[in-house]
């Protein structure tokens, strides 16, 4: 049985959310484990077959750690199956909304100077009343800039559930591939 390791760097705790929907998807083929990209031990890297990791955006950039990850671990990464996915508020607009055309998936991939197996985009949450005060009115100037939801007062989820369901079956149809 496969072993995969799903990582996920969060703010807000909407890409936990995501990566727990993608562990419900693969946890009955395969042995999962999912943790905060702070808290692993790279050390345990090399007992995975499969690494997926989630981040999501703040203010345009994915966490420094999540970089820093990347970097430091690329090549035990190349060696295993591994899958990457971003989520950010962005990829709310049709044509903003896949890895080639989400312009921080874009930005990242280019400063890691290295391409995951899989990656996909997913839409995030707008979660005005959980803010600090800072964020919520930041966060509102950029959505009255790039003509999104500006209430706040409510939560807004655009995230497309049965797309985070496609890209669970794409790793399950990799990994079955490369079953010996």
């Amino acid at each position: 049985m496969k072993k995969t390791l799903i990582l996920f760097s969060t703010v807000d705790g909407h890409t936990t959310k995501i990566c727990e929907e993608i562990l419900k998807h693969l946890d009955h083929s395969t042995q999962c484990e999912l943790r905060s990209i702070d808290d692993i031990d790279p050390g345990k890297l090399a007992g995975f077959d499969w690494i997926i990791i989630g981040a999501s955006i703040r203010y345009g950039n994915h966490r420094k750690s999540v970089m820093d990850f990347m970097k430091t671990n690329q090549s035990i990464l190349q060696q295993r199956g591994n899958a990457f996915f971003s989520v950010n508020a962005v990829a709310r607009k049709p044509e903003k909304a896949s890895p080639e055309t989400n312009p921080y998936v874009v930005k990242f991939i280019d400063r890691i100077g290295w391409k995951p197996h899989l990656m996909a985009v997913f839409a995030g949450k707008i979660d005005y009343p959980r803010y600090n005060l800072f964020d919520k009115w930041a966060i509102r100037l950029i959505m009255t800039i790039s003509k999104g939801p500006t209430d706040t007062s409510s939560s807004f989820e655009f995230t497309d559930w049965e797309k985070v369901k496609v890209f669970s079956a794409n790793i399950l149809a990799e990994q079955g591939k490369n079953e010996i």
